[in-house]
């Protein structure tokens, strides 16, 4: 039941709540500590343990129960701005992302998510989640579905309804790859404990890590996030998606302003990605090898020192600068071992193109305009839930060396789909990625598992790809052109 656009009432919250909560599918173990990072993260404080953990221990969060299902999660970020001015809304005031979560928790329901006692976030009892990124953007990320369409439908009526109830505040809200109309240094950061440690990290690691608070507070993405069953399912669709993540980047590019203004490039979010620590950022180097292992993702993730770790409610330390592995034995500065939660914090402070975690979470593509908002997770879907376009996947892309992948997303960024890929072209690649993926959905169709409306949701891409024309380009076009450089139109225009 879509909400009923004819002004708010106590009836329609009573619908939603009921029409949401009918098709809530039972959640797995896995997507239920995994679909949100930012509600999740750090809610398990560290126990110091005596005995340090073994590797036995580290592989523990990847082993799969033997029950294990294929489903799917989506996450959208989303700016939420000013209608007429375009800029994001600051987290305070009656005008403000704190207020606007108030009022959904009053009309919707659900259980508060709170940070040093500010509302940052709720789970409503239907199974989603809404949380705060540290500039002000809303994460919605789903309730796990088994097929896609219910994932979708599902997103779309929940995130109409937060967009009325945000409309009624003075508020819009616009998916997207950015927030195209604010710098950096004109958001204030939502008041969130880790956000202080994140931002010391990044300054630590001086040009290496200068745009990390450009990626805390203005990226936007459109991710997917999905299963594996065991090791070897788990090492047959890691490796294509970590290769085909600078292909489906650049058939995505849509961030192409910043500030108000042309960036110069197609992908500003791409652009700050890569001065975000590109020791954990990017390219997954442990995902390619064709006899990966769970161990060899261990080994490289305990080769990185932890950003920050909790040391009480609310409350973070930046992390030594040593390995994590050095970490097990010596211990933090106050004596104690890291344990399973130290470790689980540890690893969502990896923020690869694939992030592995207990699940697999697909965040190269800069989010689309509202309406195309599935192609992202039905091209993902399409090549990984079908294993016959999987491996066809892998077959086209497994001769790239690692090298050529980044030269690839470095090349998207300002070219979009005219990079090339070890001498290729990254447009013809990416049209190959999108009839695997037709074809990993129809059979999906054919086997009762997808709905036929599906497939289509790839159309969106397909036309960039058979066009050569990016969403970022589009983007650019309509702003010297019908938009005329107005953020008000810009916003009536790209809101949902």
């Amino acid at each position: 039941m879509l909400p009923d656009r004819r002004g708010p009432g106590v009836v329609r919250t009573v619908a939603f709540r009921a029409s949401q909560q009918q098709a809530l599918p039972v959640s797995l173990g896995a997507h239920d500590g995994d679909r949100s990072a930012e509600a999740n993260e750090g809610e398990a404080m560290s126990v110091s343990t005596s005995e340090p953990l073994t590797e036995t221990d580290l592989r523990s969060p990847f082993l799969r129960p033997p029950d294990a299902a294929e489903r799917i999660g989506v996450e959208i970020e989303i700016a939420v701005v000013d209608p007429a001015t375009g800029r994001a809304v600051p987290y305070l005031g009656e005008y403000g992302m704190e207020r606007l979560l108030a009022v959904l928790l009053a009309e919707i329901g659900g259980e508060p998510i709170r940070d040093r006692g500010h509302l940052t976030g709720l789970r409503p009892a239907a199974g989603f989640s809404l949380t705060l990124e540290h500039g002000g953007a809303l994460e919605y990320s789903s309730a796990p579905g088994d097929d896609l369409a219910t994932v979708v439908g599902r997103m779309r009526e929940s995130l109409a309804w937060v967009a009325e109830i945000a409309a009624r505040l003075g508020m819009a809200l616009m998916p997207g790859g950015n927030l195209p109309f604010d710098l950096v240094h004109q958001i204030t950061r939502v008041p969130k404990a880790r956000g202080d440690r994140m931002a010391e990290y990044f300054d630590s690691l001086g040009e290496a890590g200068r745009l990390g608070p450009t990626v805390m507070t203005t990226a936007l993405s459109t991710q997917a996030t999905l299963d594996y069953l065991d090791e070897d399912d788990l090492r047959a669709k890691i490796r294509m998606q970590a290769a085909a993540s600078p292909v489906i980047a650049a058939l995505s590019v849509n961030s192409p302003l910043a500030g108000g203004a042309p960036s110069g490039v197609l992908s500003h979010r791409g652009r700050c990605w890569q001065r975000t620590d590109p020791t954990r950022c990017g390219l997954l180097p442990p995902a390619l090898r064709e006899d990966m292992r769970i161990q060899d993702f261990v080994d490289w993730a305990a080769d990185l020192p932890m950003m920050y770790h909790r040391i009480a409610e609310d409350d973070y330390r930046r992390g030594p600068d040593r390995p994590f592995r050095e970490l097990l034995a010596a211990g933090f500065a106050d004596g104690t071992l890291p344990d399973l939660a130290d470790w689980r914090a540890h690893l969502s402070q990896i923020w690869t193109d694939v992030r592995l975690r207990e699940t697999l979470e697909l965040r190269a593509a800069d989010g689309p305009c509202w309406p195309h908002s599935p192609a992202i997770p039905a091209l993902w879907v399409g090549l990984s839930y079908h294993p016959p376009s999987r491996d066809a996947a892998w077959r086209l892309l497994k001769s790239y060396r690692p090298a050529d992948l980044r030269a690839a997303s470095e090349q998207s960024i300002r070219h979009g789909l005219a990079a090339r890929i070890g001498g290729d072209s990254v447009r013809e690649q990416a049209a190959e990625l999108l009839r695997l993926a037709r074809e990993g959905l129809e059979a999906r169709v054919r086997a009762g598992v997808e709905r036929p409306e599906v497939v289509a949701y790839l159309d969106p891409l397909v036309a960039v790809a058979e066009s050569g024309r990016t969403f970022a380009e589009e983007t650019l076009a309509r702003w010297h052109g019908d938009l005329a450089g107005d953020p008000a139109r810009y916003v009536a225009a790209h809101r949902i």
